[in-house]
C-alpha cells in the first residue's frame, strides 16, 4: 500500500489520454518529447488554401501555411457512441475528439468506462473560441437542431457526461490560452470540496480556419515559419497547433486506497487575473508572479523546492521576457541548482485552449518516468532573458530526476489576462510487498470487448502488437488489468495465458482467425449453470494438489474444509492430499488409485475437494442455478445449497466414511452397460445383488456380495454385455450397509437442516427436492442404502432449470460422460474446473473464460493471488476506434418532411460516409420491406432523420440504443412519417412512445393504426 501521507492531501492523476500532432496517444507524445521531435507541418488541404488570402502580406501567408495539425482529425466512430450520422456531421469536431479521448482516459485510469455510468463523475473542459459555430451558424438556411447543439462550447463537456452517463458537474471553460489549466484548477476544487469523487479535466483545440492566425499576425505575435521557439534567440512569435488531452483525477487518498496507478500528484493550483495593465492582450509580470506564489503556498512548498517548470513559453519577445522575470523573482533564491524551465510549444506549437493540458501531461509523464525532456531551441538561448542570473536554465539534454520526492510546476496564461499555475509532485512510492514463491507462473484470463465483431478484431490486433513489444514475463497482472478495464461492451473475447509471449501469440491468432471460438456476443441473459457433485470412485492421490498450489481462493476453501474435518478425522485431509501427490507419482496406476485417500478418509477427502471447488467457483461469481449430488457428492451439494453448514456436513461425511469402512468385507460393485429393466431377471436370480445406481439409459451400477456379482458378470460376458468391476471396498447403496444406518441416523440427528437457497435435485428421489422436504436424519440414513437415481434427477434438472452449462464438481470427470450419454439438449455445455491429476490454475481459468464469453460477469479479483491484485502498474493500449467514418467542416443540409433525398444530407465538401454494419445484431430484410409499405416508410424516415444508409436501418434496430435517437429526432421522425403516410392521420408522440422499441415495433404499431382508421 502506498503512503499517501508522504505528500499530505492532494489530487492524483490516475489516467491520461491525449492526441497531438505526430503523437496519436500518450506513449507517442512521450516519445516525441524525449527525442525532441518537431510536429510542425503544412496545413492539410481540407482546412484552407494559404494562397487564397491575397489581402495578407507574404509573411502572413507563410504563417498561415504551417502549423501543428492532427492526423485524422475528421475521424469519429459515431456507431460506437450510438450517434446518428446526421448528428455526428453537425457536431463540432472538438466534441468528437473529446469523446474518443474521454473513453481512453478512463480506461487508462484502470476502470471500465461503463462502470462509471450513473456516477457523479465531473467533466471540466477548456476550449477556446467557437470556430465551428462561426463557420456554420451564419448560414441560416442550413441551421438544424443538431447543428445548434453541435456548435455549443458547453457541449464539449456535456457530450462526455451524456454519452458516458456521468451525473456530476459538467462545464466548459474559456479563458483563452489558459482554458484547460483553469479547467484542471476547477476540477481539483470539486474533488477537494467533496463535490465529486472522480473528474475528467483537460482541453481541446482544432484550427479550423486561418482567422486567429491573421489576428496573431496583425498583433505582431505570429512566427513567420509557424513555429514557437520558447526562450530562444530565434523566437519570433506564435505558431498555431491543435490537440486534445484529458486527465482523470481522484483524491490522493481514494486513489491509493483503490490501488490505482498514480502518474503524479497535484499539490496545489491557483488562478488569477492581470486586471488593468498595459493592454488586455499583454501579460502582467506581477500577476504571473503572484499566481505561481499562491499555487506554491497552497501546495505547501517553497519555490526553491521546485525542480523544473513547464512554462507557458509561447516564443514571443514580450511574453518570454515577462515570464522569465516573474519566475526568476521567485526561484532564484537559496537554490543549489538553477530551476529547469521549458515549454512543449517548442515541439507542438501553441495548442491554445489545450496548451495547459499539454503542459500538465508533459510534467505528469516526466515525474512518472523520472526524466525531464530537453527543450527544443535550448541551444540558442536568448541572452536578453538573463536566465542564469534569475536562477533558471534551459535543458539541452534530458534531465534524470534523483531518487525521492520531486516537485514541479506548470504555467498557462490566457491572452485576456487569466493566469493559472499548478504544482505537481511525484507519486508516493508503494510500500514494498513480499511475493509468495510459485512453482510456475500464475495463469490469468485476458479479456477484451468491443462494440462490433470488426472492432474486436481491430482491438485484438492493437493489443497483440502492444503485448508483443513487452519483455517476456508472467501475464497474470496484465490479465487482471484487462478484467478491470476491457469489459462492458457487447462482443467479448477471453483467453488464458501464463506469460506475455503466450498472450501475444493468442491475441494475434485470434485477430488473424476472423471470429475465433474465444469471441461471443453478449447474450440477453447470463448462463444458467448447474453443479454436479461427483460420487465415490473419482478419488486419486494428490487430487487437486496442482490447483491448491496455483489458486489462492482454492487454497482458502480447502483449508477451511480441512479445518472443519479435523475434529472428526484426527488427521489433516489437506496434508494427506498434498503428500499423496508426490508419493503417488512413484506408484503404478493400480496403487495410485488406492494410495493416500483409501479407507475411512476417502469420503472426507472427496467432500473437502468438492466443497472447496464449489466454494471457489461461487467466489468467482459462478453461482449455481441448481445442484445435484451423486451419492457422497450430496453432502458438498447440501452445503453449497445452504441446507447444511460446513461443520454439519463435515461431521456427517466423516461419520459416514468411518461407518462404511467398518462394514465387513465381501461387498462389491459392478458397472453394467444395460438398462435396469434388462437386468431384472438376473437380479431376481441373485437376491444378494441390487441396483445401486441408475446413471443413464444404459448406465447401471449393481451392488452386493462379491460372489453374486461375479456370477452376474460371467452371465453378462456370455451375453456380450459389457460389465466392469468398480473395485469398491463396500457394497454401497444396498441392504448390506444396514448394520450402520442407525448410527448414521443418530449422527445426522444432531444437524439442523435448513431450506436450501439453491434448488437441490435429489438423487435419492430422482427429482427436485420439494419445499417441505428437508435433508434430515432420515434422509441421510435412507440415502446411504437407496439406489442413486442420477439419470432421473438429471432429467428433472434439465426440465425444470434448462441449464446452459453443467459443471462437474469433483477431482476428475465422472458424471459428465454419463450426462453426455443421457440425451440432453445439444446446446448444453460441459465444464470441469479440475479435470484430472495434471489440472491446476489453467483449467479453472479456462472455465471462467468460457462462462465469461457466455455472458457471466465473474468476480475477477478472486481469480488472482494477492500479489497480483495489489499491483497497479500495468497499462494496456486504449480502445482502438474505427477510422471508417469521417466528418469534417460541413454539416448536412436540413431536410423537410417528405423531401426526396438521395444521400445522407451532406454538402459536397463532406467525404461520403462508407456503409457500415447494421447497428443491431440482425441483418436487413429487403424482401419484407418491399412487401410492407408501412415498414418501408418507417425505414426511409429513420434513414432521413439520422442520415443512416438504408441497410443499417434493420427491422430489429433499437431507436435509442442502436440508432441514438433523442426527443428532437423523435419529433422529426413523426413529421416525416406523417408526410410519407398521409392516410395515417395525426398520431401523437405519446401514442408513438410505447412503440419506439425498434424499427419493426414502430412499423407494426403504425400498420395497426392505419387498419383501425380504415375500419372506422
Amino acid at each position: 500500500m502506498a503512503d499517501a501521507s508522504a505528500f499530505g492531501d492532494g489530487v492524483a492523476i490516475v489516467g491520461i489520454d491525449c492526441a497531438f500532432p505526430l503523437a496519436r496517444d500518450t506513449d507517442a507524445y512521450w516519445e516525441l518529447l524525449l527525442r525532441g521531435g518537431d510536429a510542425i507541418g503544412e496545413v492539410p488541404p481540407q482546412r484552407w488554401d494559404p494562397a487564397a488570402f491575397p489581402a495578407a502580406d507574404g509573411a502572413a501567408r507563410a504563417g498561415l501555411a504551417r502549423g501543428g495539425f492532427l492526423d485524422d482529425a475528421d475521424v469519429f466512430d459515431n456507431d460506437f457512441f450510438s450517434v446518428p450520422p446526421r448528428e455526428a456531421a453537425a457536431m463540432d469536431p472538438q466534441q468528437r475528439l473529446l469523446l474518443h479521448c474521454a473513453w481512453r482516459a478512463v480506461e487508462d485510469s484502470g476502470v471500465a468506462p461503463g462502470s462509471l455510468a450513473g456516477s457523479g463523475t465531473g467533466v471540466y473542459i477548456g476550449v477556446m473560441g467557437g470556430e465551428w459555430g462561426r463557420l456554420h451558424l451564419g448560414d441560416y438556411d442550413r441551421v438544424t437542431p443538431q447543428l445548434g447543439a453541435g456548435s455549443s462550447a458547453g457541449m464539449t463537456a456535456n457530450r462526455i457526461s451524456y454519452q458516458l452517463g456521468f451525473t456530476g458537474p459538467s462545464m466548459a471553460v474559456d479563458t483563452a490560452c489558459s482554458s484547460s489549466l483553469v479547467a484542471v484548477h476547477l476540477a481539483v476544487g470539486a474533488l477537494l470540496s467533496g463535490e465529486c469523487d472522480t473528474v475528467l479535466a483537460g482541453g481541446v483545440n482544432l484550427v479550423m480556419s486561418p482567422a486567429l492566425g491573421l489576428v496573431y499576425h496583425q498583433l505582431g505575435l505570429a512566427a513567420a515559419d509557424g513555429r514557437c521557439k520558447p526562450f530562444s534567440a530565434l523566437a519570433d512569435g506564435i505558431g498555431r497547433s491543435e490537440g486534445v488531452g484529458l486527465v482523470v483525477l481522484r483524491r490522493l487518498t481514494d486513489a491509493v486506497a483503490d490501488g490505482q496507478r498514480i502518474y503524479a500528484v497535484i499539490r496545489g493550483t491557483a488562478v488569477n487575473q492581470d486586471g488593468r495593465s498595459n493592454g488586455i492582450t499583454a501579460p502582467n509580470r506581477w500577476s504571473q508572479e503572484q499566481v505561481v506564489a499562491t499555487a506554491c503556498k497552497r501546495a505547501g512548498v517553497e519555490p526553491r523546492e521546485v525542480a523544473f517548470i513547464e512554462a507557458h513559453g509561447t516564443g514571443t519577445a514580450l511574453g518570454d521576457t515577462i515570464e522569465c522575470a516573474a519566475l526568476g523573482s521567485l526561484h532564484r533564491e537559496d537554490r543549489a541548482e538553477p530551476c529547469a524551465i521549458g515549454s512543449v510549444k517548442g515541439n507542438l506549437g501553441h495548442t491554445e485552449g489545450a496548451a495547459g493540458i499539454a503542459g500538465l501531461i508533459k510534467v505528469a509523464l516526466a515525474l512518472h518516468h523520472r526524466i525531464v525532456p530537453a527543450s527544443r531551441f535550448a541551444d540558442r538561448e536568448n541572452p536578453q532573458l538573463r536566465l542564469a542570473q534569475r536562477g533558471l536554465r534551459l535543458l539541452r539534454s534530458p534531465l534524470r530526476l534523483p531518487p525521492g520526492p520531486t516537485v514541479a510546476g506548470v504555467s498557462s496564461f490566457g491572452m485576456g489576462g487569466t493566469n493559472a499555475h499548478a504544482v505537481l509532485a511525484s507519486a508516493p512510492r508503494p510500500a514494498p510487498r513480499t511475493t509468495a514463491k510459485r512453482s510456475r507462473p500464475g495463469v490469468g484470463v485476458f479479456t477484451l470487448t468491443a462494440d462490433t465483431p470488426g472492432a474486436l478484431i481491430r482491438n485484438l490486433t492493437e493489443q497483440a502488437d502492444a503485448v508483443a513489444r513487452r519483455p517476456r514475463a508472467a501475464a497474470a497482472a496484465l490479465c487482471r488489468h484487462s478484467n478491470r478495464v476491457k469489459t462492458g461492451l457487447p462482443y467479448r473475447f477471453a483467453v488464458t495465458a501464463g506469460d506475455t509471449e503466450q498472450l501475444a501469440a493468442a491475441l494475434r491468432e485470434a485477430a488473424e482467425g476472423g471470429l475465433p471460438e474465444q469471441i461471443a456476443h453478449r447474450p440477453w441473459s447470463v448462463p444458467s449453470v448447474a453443479f454436479l457433485f461427483t460420487g465415490q470412485g473419482a478419488q486419486y492421490p494428490g487430487m487437486t494438489a496442482g490447483l491448491y498450489r496455483e489458486s489462492a481462493v482454492y487454497r482458502q476453501y480447502l483449508d477451511a474444509a480441512d479445518a472443519a474435518l479435523l475434529p472428526y478425522v484426527d488427521t489433516s485431509v489437506r496434508d494427506l492430499l498434498l503428500a499423496g501427490e508426490s508419493q503417488g507419482d512413484q506408484q503404478g496406476d493400480e496403487q495410485r488409485d488406492q494410495h493416500g485417500v483409501s479407507g475411512e478418509l476417502t469420503q472426507p477427502a472427496l467432500f473437502a475437494v468438492e466443497y472447496a471447488l464449489a466454494a471457489t467457483l461461487t467466489a468467482l461469481g459462478v453461482r449455481p442455478a441448481a445442484v445435484l449430488g451423486h451419492s457422497v457428492g450430496e453432502f458438498a451439494a447440501a452445503v453449497t445449497a445452504g441446507a447444511l453448514t460446513l461443520d454439519e456436513a463435515a461431521h456427517l461425511v466423516a461419520t459416514r466414511g468411518r461407518l462404511m469402512h467398518a462394514l465387513p468385507d465381501g461387498g462389491a460393485m459392478l458397472s453394467v452397460q444395460a438398462a435396469p429393466g434388462a437386468l431384472r431377471q438376473l437380479l431376481a436370480e441373485e437376491p444378494q445383488a441390487h441396483i445401486a445406481a441408475v446413471n443413464g439409459p444404459r448406465d447401471t451400477v449393481l451392488s452386493g456380495t462379491a460372489e453374486a456379482l461375479a456370477r452376474i458378470a460371467e452371465t453378462l460376458e456370455e451375453a456380450q454385455v459389457r460389465a466392469r468391476d468398480l473395485r469398491a471396498p463396500t457394497a454401497f447403496h444396498s441392504p448390506l450397509v444396514r448394520p450402520v444406518l442407525d448410527r448414521l441416523r443418530a449422527a445426522a440427528g444432531t444437524t439442523e437442516p435448513q431450506a436450501p437457497d439453491v434448488p437441490v435435485f435429489s438423487t435419492r428421489y430422482g427429482r427436485l427436492l420439494a419445499p417441505t422436504e428437508r435433508l434430515d436424519a432420515d434422509y441421510w440414513a435412507a440415502q446411504a442404502e437407496s439406489p442413486v437415481l442420477f439419470a432421473d434427477a438429471l432429467a428433472d434438472l434439465e426440465t425444470v432449470c434448462a441449464p446452459t452449462h453443467l459443471v462437474e464438481i469433483g477431482p476428475r470427470p465422472q458424471l459428465l460422460p454419463l450426462a453426455g450419454r443421457a440425451g440432453l439438449s445439444s446446446s448444453v455445455e460441459f465444464l470441469h474446473p479440475a479435470p484430472g491429476p495434471e489440472a491446476g490454475g489453467t483449467e479453472l481459468a479456462e472455465l471462467v473464460a468460457q462462462l465469461y464469453r457466455a455472458g457471466l460477469d465473474p468476480e475477477w479479483e478472486r481469480l488472482y493471488d494477492t500479489d497480483v491484485t495489489s499491483g497497479s502498474g500495468e497499462k494496456l493500449r486504449g480502445y482502438c476506434f474505427s477510422t471508417a467514418h469521417r466528418y469534417w467542416t460541413a454539416p448536412p443540409s436540413p431536410t423537410r418532411p417528405g423531401a426526396n433525398e438521395t444521400g445522407p444530407g451532406r454538402s459536397t465538401s463532406t467525404p461520403p460516409r462508407p456503409t457500415s454494419a447494421p447497428a443491431g445484431p440482425a441483418t436487413s430484410d429487403p424482401v419484407s420491406r418491399d412487401r410492407d409499405p408501412v415498414l418501408a416508410a418507417v425505414v426511409d424516415a429513420v434513414a432521413e432523420v439520422g442520415s443512416y444508409p438504408l441497410e443499417q436501418v434493420v427491422h430489429t434496430a433499437r431507436f435509442y440504443e442502436d440508432l441514438g435517437f433523442d426527443s428532437v429526432m423523435i419529433m422529426q421522425l413523426k413529421d416525416r412519417i406523417e408526410a410519407r403516410l398521409p392516410h395515417l392521420g395525426e398520431v401523437s408522440v405519446q401514442q408513438l412512445l410505447p412503440a419506439l422499441r425498434s424499427v419493426g415495433t414502430l412499423a407494426q404499431f403504425l400498420g395497426g393504426h392505419l387498419t383501425e382508421g380504415v375500419r372506422a
